[in-house]
């Protein structure tokens, strides 16, 4: 993200930054890149599903940092996409990027940086328990931190390249130099060493206008303007310096940049080095150029007035038509953003995981979720478009909106005010659970033993026996596990992983649905629920050497709660599925063969057999041979 190059330039040229000892300030802190840098840098688990607990246990160390030394934090989040879409081609080429080093992570085992689904929320959840401040924007944040640190005179905490571009009165601290696990302490205080950058020390060094950085990252090409598109013909190498090395594009740039005063001076030489041009491209690249430059133009802080006063700031007119009732969940992370890109944009994306090319994508078991929260945002007969992966490529899916018995009785524009019986009652028909079946389970247990009811009627191939069952006592005493088990060492096992893949992906759009209708379910605690390596290592004992018996019969409370959460997944009857194709019935005849015990489990076997036995014949018998040995 931000300026392409320049922060590797800064790495070569570190006298630029200021040495700091940071304390007793705000601090501004670009939530995306926060998460990010914390879960990679820490060397936690990005292949087996997750490490939740871990994570969220971090999250409070960090915050306990910053408080030890008086630092007050002020975490602002990503919101919907750019409404504009400018940023079009940049977000494919991410997401290019991101299914293929998924897929070589899954064939390699590997690290990847691939985030786990999970983590904004963890991150989300774990901050409000700190009683932490966070603000979500209703789009990008860049533009929102920078205005806001101009106005409060603070520093802002990023790893984003832009923020090198803003006039930050108090600077950028580079997440990458801050040492918050090597406090220093000085008498009674303490301090965070970190280093500090200036916009004047950047172009005192490289000796340019101040008002030339904007046009120097436009040309140089962010998010918003492409290099290849503008330097058609141009090479910046030519006026580097003796030994500008990987960096001679940007320091030739510079160099080059040091003969003007104004952004439109440079403009108009640099279409004059692109050769001849129509003028049609000189007017496209022109306002490209421009495009880019303007968007380090702060307009006034729409956050000021929320974290003083908690006034969530008004919609522009680009996002009208959404309810008036949703600004203030937005900002306060109670309600996903994605609801304004498929309310603004018909659009949805996913965050992927690390699965195999042939396989197909996990998001797709959780559809029908998604399909009721579409209908509850856009109504009947509409449209979004899923962006999603096939193989290797990303692809825009469409997706119809659909409804339940019940929601057709709620309106967006007052779904705050419906009554909660029968918010909760459409929540239950789409997941497909009666809620008299939730009676004897734990309140934070309800939302995810629905999800795994919803998945082990939807998951394709079908879940197996010891998946179910690691998943269940992760559910039921997944703490007392913790720390327990020796890390995974074993192969990455790709059919356990896609099968927990499609669970992560049903209870990541169950609760962006339960948020959407004002949590009728308590929402759990992820950072307790689930742990991706946990589940991993528990299958894998199951399967080489352990039952579940020894590892529960130590803690009574966990042996009832295993066994309450098994008879409500018994209870609930087979829903209707669509027909497969013929080409799929071979995957789900290899999963049933190894499916024995739960109840649950040995009646879907039985209905997809009988559904399937027609289509078939000579495999069916095979599998009811074999069949009637497990059940």
């Amino acid at each position: 993200m931000g300026v392409q190059g320049l922060t590797t330039l800064l790495e070569k040229h570190r006298s630029i930054y200021q040495d700091l000892h940071l304390f007793q300030c705000r601090l501004l802190i670009d939530g995306s890149n926060l998460y990010h840098w914390l879960y990679f840098k820490s060397g936690l688990d990005q292949n087996h599903g997750g490490e939740y607990a871990a994570f969220a246990a971090l999250i409070e160390r960090f915050v306990k940092v910053l408080r030890d030394c008086q630092i007050t934090p002020y975490i602002v989040l990503d919101g919907g996409s750019d409404i504009s879409e400018k940023k079009n081609e940049t977000v494919k080429n991410r997401a290019m990027g991101h299914i293929k080093r998924a897929n070589q992570a899954a064939q390699g085992g590997q690290r990847e940086d691939i985030l786990p689904t999970l983590v904004k929320l963890v991150l989300r959840q774990t901050l409000r328990r700190l009683d932490v401040q966070v603000a979500q924007c209703y789009g990008e944040t860049d533009l929102e931190i920078a205005a806001l640190a101009r106005e409060w005179q603070c520093p802002v905490l990023s790893g984003d390249s832009d923020f090198y571009i803003y006039d930050l009165p108090e600077g950028l601290l580079p997440l990458s130099d801050f040492q918050w696990e090597a406090v220093e302490r000085r008498g009674s205080n303490s301090y965070i060493p970190c280093k500090s950058y200036y916009t004047p020390s950047f172009c005192i060094y490289f000796e340019i206008q101040r008002q030339l950085l904007p046009a120097f990252a436009a040309l140089a090409g962010n998010d918003y303007v492409k290099p290849h598109r503008l330097q058609a013909g141009v090479s910046w190498n030519q006026f580097a310096p003796a030994g500008g090395g990987n960096t001679g594009h940007m320091e030739g740039l510079l160099c080059w940049l040091q003969n003007f005063q104004k952004p439109q001076e440079a403009f108009e030489a640099a279409l004059g080095l692109m050769g001849e041009l129509s003028a049609n491209k000189k007017a496209e690249v022109m306002k490209g150029l421009n495009l880019g430059m303007e968007e380090y133009q702060l307009p006034p802080s729409a956050l000021k007035k929320f974290f003083t006063h908690g006034i969530a700031p008004p919609f522009s007119t680009e996002v009208a038509g959404v309810p008036d009732w949703f600004r203030l969940p937005l900002i306060q992370a109670r309600l996903p953003p994605v609801i304004l890109d498929v309310l603004l944009l018909q659009r949805m994306s996913f965050s992927v995981f690390v699965d195999l090319d042939a396989a197909p994508s996990a998001h797709l078991t959780a559809r029908p979720l998604r399909q009721v929260m579409y209908g509850l945002l856009l109504g009947e007969g509409r449209e979004v478009m899923e962006r999603d992966r096939e193989g290797l490529q990303l692809r825009l899916i469409p997706v119809k909106t659909a409804s339940t018995a019940s929601s057709l009785q709620l309106s967006l524009q007052t779904l705050d005010k419906a009554d909660a019986s029968l918010r909760l009652k459409v929540l239950l028909e789409a997941l497909g659970v009666p809620e008299a079946s939730l009676a004897p389970v734990l309140p934070a247990l309800r939302l995810p033993v629905c999800v795994t009811c919803f998945w082990l009627q939807r998951a394709q191939p079908p879940a197996d026996e010891e998946v179910l069952k690691a998943l269940l006592l992760g559910l039921s005493s997944g703490d007392a596990f913790r720390g327990a088990l020796p890390p995974p060492r074993q192969k990455l096992d790709m059919q356990v992983s896609h099968s927990l893949n499609q669970w992560q992906s049903c209870l990541k759009s169950s609760l962006q649905l339960n948020q959407l209708l004002g949590l009728p379910l308590p929402e759990p605690s992820l950072s307790r629920l689930f742990e991706g390596t946990l589940v991993h290592q528990l299958v894998h004992r199951m399967r080489y050497g352990g039952k579940k018996r020894p590892f529960l019969k130590e803690d009574p409370s966990s042996v009832r709660l295993f066994h309450t959460i098994q008879a409500v997944l018994h209870q609930i009857p087979p829903q209707e599925e669509e027909e497969e194709e013929e080409a799929s019935s071979s995957g789900w005849v290899q999963e049933d063969l190894r499916l024995s015990e739960m109840p649950s489990v040995k009646t879907r076997f039985r209905a997809k057999h009988r559904k399937n036995r027609s289509k078939n014949p000579e495999l069916a018998r095979k599998v009811e041979r074999r069949g009637r040995d497990l059940l």
